[in-house]
């Protein structure tokens, strides 16, 4: 999803699996919640660019994930 959004403003975090040692994570931003978006990008790459999804389409692939439907 291509939406043009200015994420200079963006708050980012990634995950608390990520254990912080810049492996293999993605970081994401709620900055964008209220207008339904999620923007992600790659932890180790912090000014390439990032993905930004719709709110409910992200939901759904880590509801994915987290159930094993995905990987495993």
């Amino acid at each position: 999803m291509n939406v043009g959004v200015d994420l200079n403003g963006a708050v980012w975090f990634t995950s608390s699996y990520s254990q912080g040692d810049g492996g293999q994570c993605v970081a994401c931003s709620r900055t964008f919640a209220d207008a339904g978006l999620v923007p992600v990008r790659d932890s180790k790459a912090p000014e390439g660019p990032a993905l930004v999804y719709a709110s409910a389409g992200w939901s759904a692939f880590l509801r994915a994930v987290g159930n094993g439907r995905l990987f495993g």
